[in-house]
C-alpha cells in the first residue's frame, strides 16, 4: 500500500535525535520518554529529492499546530533546527545530493519524565525531536497497474474529536485498521466517520473524479470537518485540479460517491498519488487507473523533482 511501498525501505545507518547525528544502531530515547509511554507526541513525514525538502514550510506548520494542540512545546528555532538535522541526515546516509531520493520522519514527543501520571507535575520537560531517512522504495508495479483494494474499517472518526486533526504518534486506530486489510486481503483500509461519511485512508486522503449531470469533471475529495487531517498533497492536488481543468470539491462524500466514481486515488506525502479500483469488493469506475488519476501522478512527481509540470 502507499506508506509501505513509499517508505519501507532497509534502515539508513544514522538517525538524528536532539541535534545530534548518531549511529542507528543503539540506544537513543529513555525508557520513561512520554513518547514512548504514552505516544505523548506528533510527527510529520515529508519527501525529500535532490536534497530539496517537499513542502518544508508547510510540514512545519502543521508540526507547530499539532504540537500546540498538545501543548508541547517546540524551540523557538525550529525551522532552522530542522533544516540543518535534515540536511546533516542526509550527508550521513548518503541520500543527499541530485540523486537522493528519500522518506524523511520528524517524530516530537513530549521528552522524558521519571514519574508517572499522564501530565509531568511541571512543564519544563524537554522536548524529544528525532529525525530519521529512508531511501523511497518505488511503489509496488502492481499497485501502479491494477490500482489499490480498499476496505471499509470498523474504526469510526468522530469529527467532533479535537485531536482528529492533529497528527499524533498514537497510531493504534490506524495499525488496526491496516491489520483489517491484511486480513481481508485489500491493499488498505478507509476510515469512515461516525456517520457514514467518507473520512481518509491509514495513511492517505482520498480523492475521487467523478462528472456530473452538467458534464462538469469534478476532483472531489472529503472536507476538513470529516475528521482527516490536512495533508500538504491534499492542498497541491486541489489547486492543481482548478490548473488542469477540473473543478475541485471539497465536502460530505458517501459509501455510494465512492462506489460511482469513474476514478478514485490516494494522496500522501512520500508515496505521492496511487490508484484506488476497488473498495470492498467493488470494482470503481472500469476497475483499472484512471487518465487524471496517472496524470495526477505525473504531475506531481514532476513537482517534487522541481520540473513545470502544468
Amino acid at each position: 500500500m502507499s506508506g509501505s511501498a513509499a517508505g519501507s525501505g532497509t534502515e539508513s545507518g544514522h538517525v538524528w535525535v536532539d541535534g545530534r547525528v548518531l549511529p542507528a544502531e543503539g540506544t537513543h530515547l529513555s525508557v520513561f520518554d512520554r513518547g514512548f509511554q504514552l505516544g505523548d507526541g506528533v510527527f510529520e513525514t515529508l519527501r525529500v529529492r535532490g536534497a530539496h525538502a517537499t513542502e518544508l514550510p508547510e510540514h512545519i506548520a502543521r508540526l507547530r499546530g499539532s504540537a500546540a494542540g498538545l501543548d508541547i512545546a517546540l524551540p523557538d528555532d525550529l525551522e532552522e533546527v530542522l533544516a540543518v538535522g535534515i540536511a546533516d541526515l542526509l550527508v550521513a546516509n548518503g541520500l543527499d545530493g541530485p540523486a537522493g531520493d528519500a522518506s524523511v520522519r520528524i517524530t516530537v514527543s513530549r521528552g522524558p519524565f521519571r514519574g508517572r501520571g499522564l501530565l509531568p507535575p511541571d512543564e519544563n520537560v524537554a522536548a524529544t525531536i528525532a529525525i530519521q531517512a529512508w531511501p523511497v522504495v518505488a511503489p509496488l508495479a502492481g499497485h501502479l497497474e491494477r490500482g489499490l483494494r480498499l476496505v471499509a474499517s470498523a474504526v469510526r472518526r468522530d469529527p467532533a474529536n479535537p485531536l482528529a486533526t492533529l497528527k499524533t504518534t498514537s497510531r493504534a486506530d490506524y495499525v488496526y485498521a491496516r491489520l483489517e486489510a491484511r486480513r481481508s486481503g485489500a491493499d488498505d483500509a478507509l476510515f469512515l466517520t461516525t456517520d457514514g461519511t467518507l473520512s481518509e485512508g491509514t495513511t492517505a486522503n482520498i480523492f475521487l473524479v467523478r462528472r456530473t449531470a452538467a458534464d462538469v469533471v469534478e476532483l472531489a475529495t472529503p472536507s476538513l470537518d470529516c475528521a482527516i487531517l490536512p495533508g500538504t498533497t491534499r492542498s497541491w492536488l486541489l489547486a492543481w485540479g482548478a490548473r488542469v481543468g477540473l473543478r475541485p470539491v471539497e465536502g460530505r462524500l458517501s459509501r455510494a460517491d465512492l462506489a460511482s466514481a469513474d476514478e478514485a486515488f490516494l494522496s500522501s506525502s512520500v508515496a505521492g498519488i496511487l490508484p484506488v479500483t476497488s473498495f470492498d469488493g467493488a470494482a470503481i469506475g472500469n476497475g483499472r487507473p484512471g487518465p487524471w488519476t496517472l496524470r495526477a501522478r505525473t504531475d506531481r512527481e514532476a513537482m517534487i523533482a522541481g520540473e513545470d509540470a502544468t
